[in-house]
C-alpha cells in the first residue's frame, strides 16, 4: 500500500528535530485540524483588537488624565514600541519553551495587560500598554514560523486566514468601542476592559494544543548543520523584507492612532468617525485575504507592492485634500491597501525563506526592527500636528513613507531566498 510522504517535523523556533514523543505530539495535533485552526483564528483575532479599540476613545482618555496631543499619542505608541521590544525575546522564548506554550502565555499576558490599562492611573495606562504590546509581539513573531512548520504546503492560504482574522478582530473592536462605552455606563474603562474576554476565550481554545504538543519541547535531538547557517541580519533581502514590514506598519499605526481624530478635527461627529474607522478596518479584511493568495501564485510579487502602496498613498492624499467629504472613499482605498500590505509583508516572510527555522528568524528580525520603526509613527504624527496645528504636514510625511516602502518593497518582492 502506498504511503504518503511526510517531511520531517521540525521545531519552528529551533534547529532541532523532535524526538519520537515530540513527533507523535505534533502529528496528534495535526490530526485535529479544526482544533488547530480554531486556535489560530482566535489567537489572530487578538493581534490588533486591543490596539484598535483605543483609537475611538483617545479623546476621552486624554480628557480623563489631562494629556496633551503628544502624551495622548503615547497611548497608542507605547504598545507599538513594545511590539518591537517583545519581538527581540520571542524567538528565544519559542526555542526555550515551544511555540504553543509561549502563545498561550502571550494570550494570558494580553488579557492581564488590557485590565491593567483601565486602572485609574496614568502609569497603569502606559504600563498596561507595555504588557499589551509585548504579548501581541509574541503572537506576531511566532505565528509565521508555526504556520511554516505545520502548513508548509498551504503557507500562503494560512497566512491569508490568520491575517484576515487579525484584521477582523480590529474591525469589530473599532466598531464596538463607542457603543460599548455607552452601554457600559459611559466610561471608556469598561469599553477597553471588555476585550480581555476575547483574550481569555482564545487562551482556553489554545490550551488543548499545549497539552497535545507538550511532549515535543524538551525532547529534541539537535541537528548538526553541514555548514554554519547564514545570519538573516547579514542578508540584504532580509533587510528589504524587514523595512517593508516596518514602513507599512508605520503608515497603518498612524491611522490606527489618529484616523478618528483627523475626522473629528474637521467637523465629523465622534460616532460617525468611529463608524468610518471601523469601515476602514472591515475593508482591510478583503485586502488581507486576497493579496496573500495572489502572492502565493506569483514568482515575483512586485506588482502587488506597487498596488498596495499606490492605494495607501491615494487614500492619504485624499485625507489631506478632503477628509470629511470623501471620508468613505479614502477609508476604502486605505483599507484595501493597508490589509493588502500587511498580508503581503507577512507572506514575504514565508515566501522569501526555505524552512521554518529561517522563517522564524526572519519573522523575529522583521517584526523587531519593523515595529520599533513603526512606533515612531503615531508619536511623530501627534508631535508634528501639535507643533503645526494641522494634519497636512504629518500626512505629507506619511506620503514620503509610502515612497520609501515602494523603494524597498520592489527588491523584497523578487523571486529569491534569504
Amino acid at each position: 500500500m502506498r504511503t504518503e510522504y511526510r517531511p520531517p517535523v521540525l521545531d519552528a523556533e529551533a534547529d532541532a528535530r523532535p524526538s519520537a514523543q515530540g513527533t507523535a505530539g505534533r502529528r496528534a495535533l495535526l490530526a485535529h485540524p479544526v482544533l488547530l485552526l480554531v486556535g489560530i483564528v482566535l489567537a489572530s483575532l487578538n493581534m490588533r483588537a486591543a490596539l484598535a479599540s483605543v483609537s475611538p476613545l483617545v479623546g476621552e482618555i486624554a480628557a480623563a488624565f489631562g494629556l496633551s496631543s503628544t502624551a495622548s499619542s503615547l497611548v497608542t505608541s507605547v504598545p507599538v514600541l513594545f511590539l518591537g521590544v517583545g519581538a527581540l525575546v520571542a524567538p528565544w522564548l519559542g526555542r526555550r519553551f515551544g511555540a504553543e506554550r509561549v502563545l498561550l502565555a502571550a494570550l494570558v499576558l494580553l488579557g492581564a495587560g488590557i485590565l491593567v490599562r483601565v486602572l485609574p492611573s496614568v502609569y497603569a495606562l502606559y504600563g498596561g500598554g507595555v504588557l499589551v504590546g509585548t504579548a501581541i509581539a509574541l503572537l506576531n513573531v511566532l505565528m509565521p514560523g508555526l504556520i511554516k512548520r505545520d502548513f508548509s504546503d498551504r503557507a500562503a492560504s494560512m497566512t491569508s486566514l490568520y491575517t484576515g482574522a487579525m484584521i477582523a478582530g480590529a474591525t469589530v473592536a473599532a466598531a464596538a468601542s463607542v457603543p460599548l462605552e455607552q452601554s457600559l455606563g459611559g466610561g471608556w474603562e469598561g469599553s477597553l476592559g471588555f476585550w480581555s474576554l476575547l483574550a481569555a476565550i482564545a487562551a482556553l481554545a489554545w490550551l488543548p494544543q499545549v497539552l497535545i504538543a507538550r511532549g515535543r519541547t524538551g525532547h529534541e535531538v539537535r541537528i548538526v548543520p553541514a555548514a554554519p547557517a547564514r545570519s538573516v541580519w547579514r542578508s540584504a533581502l532580509a533587510w528589504q523584507v524587514t523595512l517593508f514590514m516596518g514602513l507599512q506598519s508605520l503608515w497603518s499605526y498612524v491611522l490606527i492612532a489618529w484616523m478618528p481624530t483627523i475626522f473629528t478635527d474637521h467637523g465629523m461627529s465622534r460616532s460617525t468617525a468611529g463608524v468610518v474607522f471601523a469601515f476602514n478596518n472591515l475593508i482591510q479584511v478583503a485586502g488581507a485575504f486576497a493579496v496573500p493568495l495572489l502572492a502565493g501564485r506569483m514568482r515575483s510579487q512586485r506588482r502587488l507592492v506597487v498596488l498596495v502602496t499606490t492605494l495607501v498613498a491615494a487614500g492619504y492624499a485624499g485625507l489631506m485634500a478632503a477628509p470629511v467629504q470623501g471620508a468613505w472613499l479614502w477609508s476604502a482605498l486605505l483599507g484595501i491597501g493597508q490589509g493588502g500590505a500587511v498580508g503581503l509583508a507577512l507572506t514575504l516572510i514565508v515566501l522569501r525563506t526555505g524552512d521554518p527555522v529561517t522563517a522564524s528568524r526572519l519573522s523575529g528580525m522583521a517584526q523587531t526592527v519593523g515595529y520599533l520603526l513603526a512606533a515612531a509613527g503615531p508619536l511623530a504624527a501627534g508631535a508634528v500636528h501639535q507643533a503645526t496645528g494641522s494634519w497636512t504636514v504629518p500626512i505629507v510625511l506619511v506620503l514620503c513613507v509610502c515612497a520609501a516602502a515602494l523603494g524597498v518593497g520592489l527588491p523584497a518582492a523578487r523571486d529569491a531566498k534569504v
